[in-house]
């Protein structure tokens, strides 16, 4: 039994990217496109389907307002280039919100949610798929190999980022947000506007502070009590 997979997009290349990705996945079935909100409302209505892939600023109808209309509702994934739509379209129980460019493991985490759901309402097990042990970073015009076990946190810095590993300090052009996407949720987690740190790396809690071997890090007010739980757990 696939899971059926219907993507809609008004940029082709945003669809093509993910058919790309579904190519890996043999238990995903993209069984529908469309640039055309309308076009797509009719298909879900009339079809089986058990995710929709939406992008939200679409001609004639948003994905929003695509969602209040489907009679037969899908889980729904969004695909949006825009972080501010999250809150609202958590308030319509999408599935996930996923910013594009979209990273492959960030893909990734999403289909092992898709795939958790579909399991557990079919009463079918299906095997996630593993993460890779290792990311690239660009650092000096060369794209690096980082191993995962060896990071220990990543720092943001305005336009930058520092990944600090066991035996090296790296700095590269990218967001702690979107680092922080590609990085295994089980293993990472954000305990503040400016670090995620890894979870098994962590020495002691103190206050509203966190120790890594020398580093001492602090904890965010907002993220105080989640960090508290993981940890802790």
């Amino acid at each position: 039994m696939k899971i059926k997979c219907v993507l809609v997009d008004d940029e082709p290349l945003a669809i093509k990217v993910l058919q790309n990705y579904f190519a890996n996945f043999p238990e995903f079935e993209v069984v529908a496109t469309f640039n055309n909100s309308l076009e797509a409302l009719d298909f879900v209505n009339n079809n089986s389907v058990d995710t929709l892939f939406l992008d939200i600023n679409m001609p004639m109808m948003t994905g929003f307002e695509l969602i209040s209309l489907m009679e037969n509702k899908p889980k729904v994934v969004i695909t949006t280039a825009f972080r501010e739509f999250a809150a609202e379209s958590y308030d319509l129980e999408v599935l996930d919100y996923l910013v594009k460019p979209i990273p492959l493991p960030r893909f990734i985490k999403c289909i092992n949610k898709i795939t958790t759901e579909f399991s557990v309402k079919n009463n079918l097990k299906i095997e996630p798929v593993r993460m890779d042990s290792h990311i690239f970073i660009k650092v000096d015009k060369k794209m690096v190999k980082i191993h995962i076990d060896e990071i220990l946190f990543i720092e943001g810095m305005k336009e930058y980022i520092k990944v600090v590993t066991l035996d090296k300090t790296y700095i590269t052009h990218k967001s702690l947000t979107s680092l922080s996407e590609e990085l295994p949720s089980e293993r990472f987690l954000r305990i503040h506007k400016s670090y995620t740190i890894a979870i098994d790396k962590v020495k002691f809690i103190e206050g509203n502070r966190i120790q890594i071997l020398s580093y001492t890090i602090p904890i965010g007010r907002n993220y105080s009590k989640e960090v508290k739980t993981r940890i802790l757990e």
